[in-house]
């Protein structure tokens, strides 16, 4: 029985797929099946997917990241799979990429996610994304980015898990909930591993499941209208579904701290008006958000995310001292 579905989104960027379903073809590991979610691509991809033997859902309009890779995970809910891998078109993957996941999310029944060890496409020498974190400032980071991968700082347990490139176990996926469409594309991966956080559960990073990334291959560019717009309004979102009322009270004096450092980054990249308005947005939407319900159950819990984002403000810090020194 197959028990690992892939689950890859895809928007266009036909070649590069070409190349992420070619290197999975190679895995020593067998049991698992790939399904390909469209978000109405127009460069030829649904002829393509067609033509090959595959799982495919072909969607009418694009609904985003979490929009189709929550198409996927359904229909993996639908079919049972224990676990789900979710991997982005632009990536390619060592032979042994899902037999490692699967070996680390599998070592513990308290891990929701395992994020692989993703490695720069363009310098192979360099660190993509070692597992997600987010800060007391509000600032979400890949752990260890730019940093050479004999010298990156590995941490075993992470904030969440880059969507990207990570598995997940079904079950708990369940109980916590699907990917929230809300947010579209950008930071949902962070509020998927937040509220796993709060219920409990672990996100780990897996060192010896490695992926080669291209990265910003669908948005085009590390920063532009639409992606500093949108992470800057999913971050409102992310900040007010996730903690609790006395946990937005004691932060707030670091997160518009964090907030006005970044407004003041922004606009010395020419992006300060989509940064702010992106705002906007965020507090314009929170009466449509589902907000985590407070649970006493899981105050302890709180109480380890608070001391992970003061921590991971820290390393924050020191990846980006060790970045530009």
């Amino acid at each position: 029985m197959k028990d690992i579905l892939v689950i890859i989104p895809q928007f266009n960027n036909l070649d590069l797929l070409k190349s992420c379903l070619n290197s999975l073809e190679a895995q020593v590991y067998a049991r698992y099946d790939i399904l390909v979610v469209d978000n109405n691509s127009t460069d030829g991809t649904r002829d393509y997917l067609n033509s090959i033997d595959v799982e495919k859902i072909l969607l009418d309009d694009n609904i985003g990241f979490a929009g189709a890779v929550n198409k996927g995970l359904e229909y993996a809910q639908d079919k049972n799979y224990p676990y789900a891998i979710l991997l982005n078109n632009d990536t390619e993957v060592d032979t042994d990429f899902i037999q490692e996941l699967k070996n680390k999310i599998s070592s513990d029944d308290k891990i929701f996610s395992a994020s692989s060890f993703m490695i720069s496409m363009k310098d192979k020498s360099l660190v993509d994304d070692a597992g997600d974190s987010y800060t007391i400032l509000g600032f979400a980071f890949q752990n260890s980015t730019g940093q050479r991968i004999d010298n990156y700082i590995k941490r075993e347990n992470i904030f969440s898990s880059c969507a990207g490139a990570a598995i997940y176990n079904m079950k708990i996926l369940k109980e916590v909930g699907l990917f929230d469409k809300m947010h579209f594309a950008y930071l949902e991966d962070i509020d998927l591993g937040y509220r796993a956080k709060i219920n409990g559960y672990k996100n780990v990073f897996a060192e010896n499941a490695i992926c080669y990334h291209v990265g910003s291959a669908t948005s085009g560019s590390k920063y532009n209208k639409f992606k500093v717009r949108l992470s800057s309004r999913n971050n409102i979102y992310l900040i007010y579904k996730n903690m609790p009322l006395l946990q937005i009270l004691i932060n707030l004096p670091f997160l518009i701290l964090g907030t006005l450092v970044k407004q003041v980054y922004f606009i010395k990249k020419g992006f300060g008006g989509d940064f702010f308005f992106g705002i906007i947005d965020g507090i314009k939407d929170l009466p449509k958000l589902n907000k985590v319900k407070f649970k006493f159950g899981n105050l302890i819990n709180y109480v380890k995310i608070e001391i992970e984002l003061i921590v991971n403000t820290f390393c924050y810090v020191i990846d980006y001292i060790k970045r530009h020194v």
